[in-house]
């Protein structure tokens, strides 16, 4: 009986060591190791000249009508990408549509003042000319002639008076028309919507008219035009030239070195602050880019540039939680099945994406992700399902 016992004791806690030890198996999330090209945007590079600024778009509208009416309908909303000549928003046209209709009914009426003016003149003239050859043989009085000539001129000049009152009228149906046109706002370029500054129900204006008079309809910019403009001393501005190469850091990602170049030096000075406005453009074009950033910009000499661009290296990008760094070297633990192997591995720039790995790891490797600090080279651990 006692034997019994103490072997179902012995059983128990062999089955409760079992289930702690299975317990204290660490679980970690798994992440691919991806190929990445170390391009100049995250290559440190040496700089002549630093100088801030901000990201500016060279082509943005704040789009309104060409006349003051009330919103009917509003077709655009923040961060809506619109193309050129598309529909925006629409004006009440209630006004518009009827005189347009009028316009309409007076060009048919002086169509049909002119019918009748050119029956009235085909009448007159043969009467006329007739006339004219009787009178010249002596078998018809002046004053009947008289009288067929003054019919026949005024039969002339009722068609003319009617084709210039038909060209008034359509004359007048174009302008009425293109109120008509107006009360339909188009994008005027391609773009993204930045701000909706109107509703339906509210009145637009393209003059400031001050009360609850709204100015547009919404700001388009067009992602496209962005660039850097920057203040620089003009005790420095000899170490900037059109064309040269440089390296812009936005604030909101420090970390991101975007290649670029100098568009233009604006030939006038500050004198309040000393300084000399410069236009930077992108070598790229990122949906991260947006009017209003605070920028970091590094102004290179061609040779600096020239020789970064033969240094960049190729690597692997992983997940910022994979990778336990220290300086330029960092810690990653490859996971073979259920336990996991320590490699030590090279770091190059953190970005937007993750953290860059110059060497030591290759691209498709299996790591660990998440609280590195349970684990250690060859431990044991557990695949938890992502």
């Amino acid at each position: 009986m006692l034997g019994s016992a103490a072997a179902a004791f012995v059983l128990a806690s062999g089955i409760g060591v079992g289930v702690w030890r299975e317990s204290s198996i660490p679980g970690v999330r798994v992440a691919s190791a991806r190929e990445y090209s170390a391009r100049d945007d995250i290559t440190p590079t040496p700089s002549r000249l630093d100088a801030s600024g901000y990201v500016i778009a060279r082509r943005q509208a704040t789009v309104s009508g060409k006349i003051t009416d009330r919103v009917a309908e509003v077709m655009i909303e923040e961060g809506q990408r619109v193309e050129k000549d598309q529909v925006i928003a629409r004006l009440d046209d209630s006004n518009t549509l009827a005189a347009l209709e009028e316009a309409k009914a007076q060009v048919a009426q002086a169509q049909a003042g002119l019918d009748a003016a050119k029956s009235a003149f085909a009448d007159a003239e043969p009467v006329y000319r007739r006339n004219k050859k009787l009178v010249a043989e002596g078998w018809l009085s002046v004053n009947a002639f008289d009288n067929s000539q003054a019919a026949y001129d005024q039969a002339r000049n009722n068609l003319a008076v009617t084709e210039r009152a038909l060209t008034v009228a359509e004359r007048g149906l174009a302008v009425a028309q293109r109120a008509e046109d107006d009360t339909v706002i188009r994008a005027p370029f391609a773009g993204v919507v930045t701000v909706k500054a109107a509703q339906p129900g509210e009145v637009v204006s393209p003059l400031s008219t001050g009360g609850f008079t709204r100015t547009g309809i919404g700001t388009i910019v067009d992602m496209d035009s962005l660039e850097v403009e920057v203040d620089v001393s003009e005790n420095f501005i000899n170490r900037v030239h059109a064309g040269q190469p440089v390296t812009v850091r936005l604030n909101a990602y420090p970390d991101w070195q975007i290649p670029a170049y100098v568009i233009a030096i604006i030939p006038t000075a500050d004198r309040s602050k000393a300084t000399v406005n410069v236009r930077v453009g992108f070598k790229v074009k990122d949906q991260r880019l947006v009017p209003e950033m605070g920028a970091r910009v590094s102004f290179l000499s061609d040779v600096e540039a020239k020789d970064t661009g033969k240094a960049a290296q190729s690597g692997v990008i992983v997940p910022v939680d994979a990778v336990q760094a220290n300086g330029d070297t960092g810690i990653v633990y490859i996971v073979h099945d259920d336990t996991v192997e320590r490699r030590a591995v090279r770091l190059g720039a953190r970005t937007a994406d993750g953290q860059t790995i110059v060497a030591g790891l290759a691209a498709g490797t299996k790591i660990a992700t998440g609280d590195l600090s349970k684990l250690s080279d060859g431990s044991r651990v557990k695949v938890e399902q992502q």
